[in-house]
């Protein structure tokens, strides 16, 4: 007798494809704040941390701004228009604090940090936004002698830093404390006060344009 093996078909061989999977979390850049309302001529601290995953080594660290692709991001350190305003304040670790100085309307833009290790790179989003604002004063043009009259710094947004307005007449400080914060309180105008009113923040070169105020004799 014969007897017949039925033979099992042979398994197919499984391979283990094993990807080391790198997570969004590995890689970060956070800013503080977001958005920052500067004064024209002042200096700007942009606060920022950074990691990436254990085992890269950082080979570049720099800003920039508005990039319209990934790929077309240059260094602002680089760009004759920063480089000598522009002091990084951070390190290679964890840091990437910089110093933006003499800040001009032609600044407000929104502002990256990018990182380049051995392996890969990274450009943390969404950035700071920068908004340089210059002081305009808002004042009537005329008061009538006797009546009260108020005066406003205006600023295009809300300054980041805490202000401390200070007001001029003809050029010259006025020392009495009449403001409430962005605002003079003229009370019972008289003819001396006519003059032209500017304002500044405390600590700031930048005094706003002179505005007019004239006082009329009440008949």
């Amino acid at each position: 007798m014969v007897m017949s093996v039925r033979m099992a078909p042979p398994l197919p061989l499984i391979f283990l494809l094993v990807i080391h999977w790198v997570s969004g979390a590995d890689w970060n850049v956070s800013y503080s704040p977001l958005h920052i309302c500067a004064l024209k001529n002042s200096s700007v601290i942009m606060s920022c941390t950074y990691k990436y995953p254990t085992g890269h080594q950082i080979m570049k660290v720099y800003w920039t701004k508005n990039p319209v692709k990934s790929e077309e991001t240059p260094d602002l350190s680089e760009d004759p228009e920063y480089s000598q305003r522009l002091q990084y304040l951070g390190d290679k670790q964890q840091n990437c604090t910089i110093r933006l100085s003499h800040v001009t309307q032609k600044d407000s833009h929104k502002y990256y940090f990018r990182f380049r290790t051995n392996i890969d790179q990274w450009i943390g989003k969404p950035g700071v936004t920068l908004t340089v604002t210059d002081l305009q004063v808002e004042a009537p043009e005329r008061v009538t002698e006797g009546h009260n009259v108020s005066l406003t710094c205006k600023s295009s947004c809300t300054l980041t830093d805490r202000a401390t307005f200070i007001w001029y007449r003809n050029s010259q400080p006025l020392t009495e404390r009449r403001d409430g914060n962005n605002q003079l309180l003229l009370q019972s105008v008289r003819r001396e006060d006519a003059g032209r009113y500017s304002c500044a923040l405390h600590g700031h070169s930048y005094i706003s344009p002179a505005a007019r105020l004239s006082v009329t004799c009440e008949y």
